[in-house]
């Protein structure tokens, strides 16, 4: 239950996560654009899209200062364990990057008309690199859960002896600009699939939507390639650092030389054997993403098991903190149906939402289609992006299990550090789990209808709902 706690919630959280990082940078981009030309579309796209930043980073915040919490309410041993670690890390993420971020966003939206144009725009740049910096200090922490490095091992708990080696944790350089990317592919489709529906309904302005469908189409293709490049990165990396979590993606149950990518799976892939699955396979592709060649073996499930079991045991610790798991045997493999088919989910939901990209870009080089086809499906490949976004992330954490500290297979980090989940959780009651679960996944589907709610408020109002028209004063209404 703590598990699914803190999956429900941390899912949720990162619907918004990607949309804030992406849209912030292009929010910045929009209004250096007007700040510079002093041409109107531009102030019109700032001030809209702006909008729609704001009330996505307000949840955002809501919904993420849970997370934290939940390392003491649901993972108290867990935060003992690495809180040495992690304390450096999350401090910058929220002095550093997160109240700056809010400093500079406050001024921005009170400074309109109030700071000089070229403050008020360095605000914008500020709160949205602040953003990206935030983005940093997060994954570094995570990417030290799936590979560590930077400590040594005192008392049976790490110690943090280099911070800079946790930055630069070639995880975490793996993982953040594959994360970026997969933020501005959100971004960019958003951009494509709001502005298509107003050119639809023929809205006010129609230099502005045309605008900002010609940058999020640009955007969102450029991110998707950033995506593949910085994806194969990731994946050599886990199948060095998490040869385990990368063989249950394929549902690769015995080693192969070479070893095919399996593009489907028809049969039952819960099973380690593999012994009821069909696959539709690519020869030697999977050799080539794992080391870049044709020919190279990648090893199978039921090999990579007894090397765990040498190397971390074959049973539990005998601990009364593991309940019903105490002293049992291990089960190493993780959940092939959720591995298998989150990592084919990735990238599927990422290829179409590519694949619309590249095409809209296309269609729109001269002129916008007619007819309601495309923007009935620029609005549907919204959700594509973001689909792609949790998949991954579902993946990435589900297939390190049954570790929630991975251990070192390689002298590439620090060895002889790890910790099972089981070990992670905290001493609590079912009833007080089962509490927290309800409430908060009830609060968050709550949030969920306010967020709906007002971006589909203010995506229907278009510029008037940011730019209302001049009061008999001739004053301009307060937009924010």
């Amino acid at each position: 239950m703590a598990r699914w706690q803190f999956g429900i919630t941390t899912v949720y959280h990162f619907l918004m996560v990607p949309l804030t990082i992406g849209l912030s940078l292009l929010v910045a981009i929009m209004q250096t654009a007007w700040v510079r030309t002093d041409n109107p579309k531009y102030l019109a796209m700032t001030k809209f899209w702006g909008k729609l930043l704001l009330i996505n980073f307000a949840m955002g915040v809501v919904t993420g200062i849970v997370q934290e919490f939940q390392f003491g309410m649901a993972w108290s041993e867990y935060s003992r364990f690495v809180g040495d670690v992690f304390g450096a890390p999350l401090a910058m993420e929220g002095l550093v990057a997160f109240f700056v971020e809010s400093t500079f966003l406050g001024l921005w939206i009170f400074g309109w008309d109030k700071l000089p144009k070229k403050v008020h725009l360095a605000c914008a740049w500020a709160f949205s690199l602040a953003t990206q910096a935030s983005a940093l200090f997060i994954i570094a922490a995570n990417s030290w859960m799936q590979h560590p490095v930077g400590i040594v091992f005192e008392d049976g708990k790490p110690r943090l002896t280099s911070i800079w080696a946790v930055l630069t944790n070639n995880t975490a350089l793996a993982a953040f600009p594959h994360t970026i990317a997969g933020a501005f592919a959100v971004a960019g489709t958003f951009l494509v699939g709001i502005s298509a529906w107003h050119l639809w309904k023929k809205s006010d302005r129609e230099e502005v939507w045309k605008g900002s469908l010609k940058f999020g189409t640009w955007v969102g293709v450029v991110a998707f390639a950033v995506l593949a490049i910085t994806g194969d990165v990731q994946g050599k990396l886990m199948f060095e650092q998490q040869p385990m979590k990368m063989a249950a993606a394929e549902a690769l149950c015995h080693t192969e030389q070479p070893a095919s990518f399996s593009v489907f799976a028809i049969g039952d892939v819960r099973r380690p054997d593999c012994e009821n699955v069909k696959s539709i396979t690519v020869p030697a592709l999977l050799s080539f993403l794992a080391h870049n060649d044709l020919t190279s073996e990648v090893k199978g499930i039921e090999d990579l098991v007894p090397l765990y079991q040498e190397k971390y045991g074959t049973n539990y610790p005998v601990d009364e903190r593991l309940g019903d798991l105490s002293g049992k045997p291990i089960d190493y493999t993780p959940v092939l149906p959720v591995t298998y088919w989150g990592f084919r989910l990735m990238i599927g939901f990422g290829a179409i939402a590519a694949g619309f990209g590249l095409l809209a870009l296309w269609l729109t080089r001269k002129r916008v289609p007619q007819g309601r086809w495309f923007p009935l499906a620029a609005l549907a490949s919204i959700a594509t992006p973001f689909l792609a976004n949790s998949f991954g992330w579902i993946f990435t954490e589900m297939g390190r299990q049954p570790f929630v500290v991975v251990p070192n297979p390689n002298p590439s980090g620090v060895d002889g550090v790890w910790m099972y989940t089981a070990q992670a959780v905290s001493a609590s009651t079912v009833g007080e789990i089962l509490t927290s679960l309800i409430a908060l996944t009830l609060t968050y589907g709550a949030l969920a209808c306010v967020e709906v709610y007002l971006i589909r408020k203010y995506v229907r109002g278009g510029i008037a709902g940011v730019m209302p028209a001049k009061t008999t004063d001739g004053t301009l209404a307060f937009a924010y």
